[in-house]
């Protein structure tokens, strides 16, 4: 196959999606839980510090946490949940799980409350895998290479979309209403994947 310098670039990549309708769901899927994944190294300390007080230490180790949980989904539950129950319920169901994990985080009145929701939002770790094989599976097989940059340049946009989002609401909610909203930033990212579920209930039917 003859190599084409304008298909080898993120622009390139990205409009392989365009060209196959088949897989932009699952696509849009992707990139609201990429955006909504900014809110961690968006408020997490900001938010923290302001709500609990937490210290370097304690936020630290909250965030070792949530690298732990990630990976054990990744890593173990995976490769036991998704053979077992297949791809599109694996995606919904990881769905589900992060909505309601980044709800239970801004909801926490407490920091053990807090913590808890870490378990919780961790199994949205199925998603990721489950929609990624579902798009794998609809493009040819010479194309596997473009889907994974337009993929990798999906998360590119969300890097720049999430800090400006989630830093805005967060300062906009404690002008308004201080420590009592000062969990929208996480309200935010439960919406994204709460939307992001309805999307991949229809696209994954297919």
């Amino acid at each position: 196959m003859r190599f084409d310098w304008k298909r080898a670039n993120p622009v390139g990549a990205l409009m392989l999606l365009r060209r196959h309708p088949e897989v932009m769901g699952i696509a849009a899927v992707l990139f609201l839980g990429y955006i909504a994944h900014e809110v961690y190294p968006s408020v997490f300390v900001l938010y923290t510090d302001y709500r609990f007080g937490w210290d370097t230490r304690t936020v630290g180790l909250a965030l070792a946490a949530v690298g732990v949980a990630t990976a054990i989904v990744g890593a173990g539950l995976v490769r036991v949940i998704v053979p077992r129950i297949g791809e599109r319920r694996s995606l919904l169901i990881g769905l589900a799980f992060g909505a309601a994990g980044f709800a239970s985080y801004g909801l926490a009145p407490t920091s053990g409350l807090f913590c808890a929701g870490i378990a919780v939002a961790a199994l949205w770790g199925l998603a990721g895998p489950s929609a990624q094989a579902l798009m794998t599976r609809r493009v040819g097989a010479t194309e596997q290479g473009r889907l994974q940059g337009a993929i990798a340049g999906l998360r590119s946009v969300a890097s720049m979309i999430g800090p400006g989002l989630f830093t805005g609401t967060f300062a906009a909610a404690i002008r308004a209403h201080g420590a009592s909203l000062a969990g929208a930033p996480f309200f935010v990212s439960s919406l994204l994947l709460a939307s992001s579920f309805g999307v991949a209930w229809r696209a994954s039917r297919r």
